[in-house]
């Protein structure tokens, strides 16, 4: 895929929700791009997969959790600087495993009124409304 002559690097994310019903929120580490932003912890979609695979496999990469994707949610094309992105959402359920950090610098749960208090990258801010969105619909 194309937009102009930029190529759109495919992406997922994840709306992982506890027992709580808090969402999962990841900083970025001050040495990765976006330093310090809060993001839905996903990945790039390689070649070989599915947008589902993907995400399974990057949040056990990154975060050491086992999780059940429940629904998704419309995508985002969204440009920064350097690249584009398609960046594919999916609400998850935390089946097992202990959060360790591989990647980010920090994470926190947050309740859905908490959400829009984080400084979010930029690309994961329509995804959060969409999410509160969905779940005022249901």
């Amino acid at each position: 895929m194309k937009e102009g002559q930029r190529k759109v690097i495919a992406v997922t994310c994840a709306l992982i929700i506890n027992n709580q019903n808090e969402i999962f929120s990841a900083q970025r580490s001050a040495i990765m791009s976006l330093p310090l932003k809060w993001e839905l912890p996903g990945g790039k979609v390689e070649s070989n997969e599915s947008s589902e695979e993907c995400l399974i496999r990057e949040i056990k990469e990154e975060l050491n959790i086992n999780i059940e994707i429940v629904a998704s949610l419309p995508s985002n094309l969204h440009s920064y600087p350097t690249l584009t992105i398609r960046l594919i959402p999916f609400i998850c359920k935390h089946i097992d495993g202990k959060i360790i950090l591989k990647e980010h610098s920090n994470f926190k749960w947050l309740n859905t009124n908490e959400l829009l208090d984080l400084d979010w990258a930029d690309a994961d801010i329509p995804i959060i409304y969409h999410y509160l969105n969905y779940i005022n619909a249901i």
